[in-house]
């Protein structure tokens, strides 16, 4: 009976470390989605794609620029995005990731930022700074809630 016992003790335990296991398998993944949601943003605006801001913000969308007086509802972003596209262009970015934490259908994603922007008369200009953004889970994948950051001064 003593071996029976410990023999049913083990499957428990070996049961709850791979469960344990698949959790974790998944919000790793998770987070992993989470960031190419964020690169996919930044790599959208760099290649110069118009579209991005109607397929990766929620209708919800709400995000503070550092160098914004208010934050800006999903129109007002869009609008706000074709007047800078109008003056000039992202050529290069770099991201940090720094931390990014998921609880069920909702993410947060720290990071830092290089980026490189050439304005309509040729002149370049590279700047640093960090966001954080706020993401959530939907039938089309990871969308931005809102965000918040900009250059460091």
């Amino acid at each position: 009976m003593k071996t029976l016992t410990r023999f049913f003790y083990a499957i428990s335990i070996t049961g709850l470390f791979f469960l344990g296991a698949a959790n974790a398998q998944d919000n790793r993944d998770d987070s992993t989605d989470v960031w190419i949601a964020v690169e996919a943003q930044w790599d959208s605006e760099e290649n110069g794609d118009k579209e991005w801001i109607d397929r990766m913000l929620s209708d919800k969308f709400y995000g503070w620029g550092k160098g914004t007086p208010a934050p800006r509802s999903k129109s007002s972003t869009h609008m706000w995005d074709r007047f800078n596209d109008e003056q000039g262009k992202m050529i290069a970015h770099e991201l940090y990731p720094l931390e990014i934490i998921v609880d069920g259908d909702t993410a947060i994603a720290h990071y830092l930022y290089t980026s490189a922007y050439e304005d309509k008369d040729g002149d370049v200009n590279t700047s640093h700074g960090r966001f954080t953004d706020i993401l959530i889970r939907t039938g089309d994948g990871w969308k931005f809630l809102g965000w918040h950051g900009g250059d460091d001064d």
